[in-house]
């Protein structure tokens, strides 16, 4: 799939309906492009066509991050000088200073649980006994959790995925919404990937977001929603989940596209944005609808150009925030 060179995406920003139309045509083919377009403007109660389940890649490395063979993670690491650094995530259920949102009950959002799981922990690679011990994700035994991968200027993925949490937590209780995040600059390590499904389920959540950015080749760009497989094993059921899962995962999708202008990954899922996946313990693991959502790739310069812009990473949150919000009121 071929990129628009500029960073910027005006023209796919437009509110007329046509030039959407245009624009996201340009980005996807064929039918998926007129599915974007349905979605983003309301879609249907049943979501999105089914589609058949890619071949996944192999993990990097990353924990439940599922990135690309060869990214290394580089945890630590500061932003570099004049980039867009993400800001300290605030803490509790009681939102940041000045974070306006309805009262209790009020909003279109009011009653409705979301859990925003911020992939890794930026004090993983202080704790590498305790994040590389086995744990039980149904299918078989995987790490706790890993340090995540990192852009080549040491902007790591546990910083981007802190800053865009905190982001769509503040639209998604603006709408009422009752928000939880797995793990919010409160613990020194982890939580483990079983741990962070069980936030979930305990929760009752009625959706669950997984945030991360990929660690893949150079020229591997754009962003994929990975959806649970139907997985029958151990102590992993996803049966009950799995389509609303994908309905969930399809609505993200189609918004992201929207409000950020970035493409579908051109690397896996068939240009569709969405990957099928029987290897995550926090997708395994969870009774309640979830998807994760890879942002877009910290290896590429273009795609870290977006990872590190606020500006960007506020139309990622909204991308995510519209979504769920249309999963929801469906």
């Amino acid at each position: 799939m071929s990129y628009d060179e500029s960073h910027s995406p005006a023209p796919r920003r437009r509110t007329s309906r046509t030039t959407l139309t245009v624009a996201l045509a340009a980005l996807v083919p064929g039918a998926f492009a007129g599915w974007l377009i349905w979605q983003a403007t309301g879609g249907s109660d049943e979501g999105g066509p089914a589609r058949s389940a890619s071949a996944s890649s192999p993990a990097d490395g990353t924990g439940d991050s599922p990135g690309s063979p060869g990214s290394e993670p580089r945890p630590g690491l500061s932003e570099s000088p004049g980039s867009s650094a993400p800001s300290k995530p605030a803490r509790g259920d009681d939102g940041a200073p000045g974070d306006a949102r309805p009262a209790p009950g009020e909003g279109p959002l009011a009653g409705r649980v979301v859990v925003i799981d911020p992939g890794h922990n930026p004090g993983n690679f202080k704790h590498t006994t305790e994040i590389n011990k086995l744990v039980d994700i149904g299918t078989n035994r995987k790490e706790c959790d890993t340090t995540g991968t990192s852009g080549n200027s040491g902007y790591t993925e546990a910083e981007f995925t802190a800053d865009v949490s905190q982001r769509l937590r503040t639209l998604l209780r603006k709408e009422g919404a009752t928000v939880k995040l797995t793990h919010d600059n409160d613990r020194p390590w982890g939580p483990c990937v079983d741990e962070r499904a069980e936030i979930g389920n305990k929760a009752k959540a009625d959706a669950v977001i997984s945030i991360h950015a990929d660690g893949s080749a150079v020229g591997n760009r754009g962003f994929h929603v990975i959806l649970p497989a139907l997985v029958k094993s151990g102590g992993a059921d996803t049966t009950k989940i799995v389509a609303p899962s994908r309905d969930l995962g399809e609505r993200v999708a189609g918004n992201f596209v929207r409000t950020t202008g970035s493409a579908p990954s051109n690397y896996l899922g068939d240009d569709t944005g969405l990957d099928v996946r029987d290897d995550l313990g926090g997708l395994n693991l969870s009774t309640v609808p979830k998807v994760f959502i890879e942002c877009g790739n910290m290896r590429d310069s273009k795609d870290i150009a977006l990872l590190t812009s606020a500006n960007w990473r506020q139309k990622a949150a909204q991308g995510m925030a519209d979504g769920i919000s249309s999963f929801l009121k469906r």
